[in-house]
């Protein structure tokens, strides 16, 4: 992988790429962002709302977790999305999965059981987008099929 799209994220202790997506509430992917792991989520977190402002003007609302913070908001407020963050209540503890925020976990697991897409084997950003969407293209026949495909973990 070239050195100039890679980095490390040295509180997950990843080196590589991170995937930011954004989905709507049935878990279909709207807009990807592929970056180095060593950039702030508050820089994917802009990238996302400016891909998604220029692909639609029916979104209203996006909900982010909470660690992205106020520059994602007031970003949001000047290309016309209301951001709102998804906290967590601090009595719970351990994992505990905030139902809003649920839908984005499901589409990533969804999206891992593409061989592909399990680590970033690919040397450009914009081919790793690329995957993503190819891979959802064939969630979304298999649901409007009702048929399923074999797996690559299925022997």
């Amino acid at each position: 992988m070239p050195s100039t799209t890679t980095g490390n994220d040295a509180g997950k202790r990843v080196t590589g790429r991170k995937r930011g997506l954004t989905v709507d509430v049935l878990g279909l992917v709207v807009a990807v962002v592929v970056m180095a792991a060593s950039a702030h989520e508050n820089t994917a977190g802009i990238a996302l709302l400016d891909r998604v402002a220029a692909q639609s003007d029916t979104v209203q609302t996006a909900l982010v977790d909470q660690g992205l913070k106020s520059t994602v908001v007031d970003h949001g407020a000047s290309v016309g999305i209301g951001v709102d963050i998804v906290q967590r209540n601090p009595a719970e503890k351990g994992f505990v999965p905030q139902p809003t925020r649920w839908v984005v976990e499901q589409t990533y697991g969804t999206l891992v059981l593409h061989r592909r897409l399990v680590r970033d084997y690919e040397h450009r950003p914009t081919s790793s987008e690329s995957r993503v969407y190819r891979a959802m293209s064939d969630v979304t026949t298999r649901q409007l099929t009702h048929t399923s495909s074999m797996s690559w973990r299925d022997t």
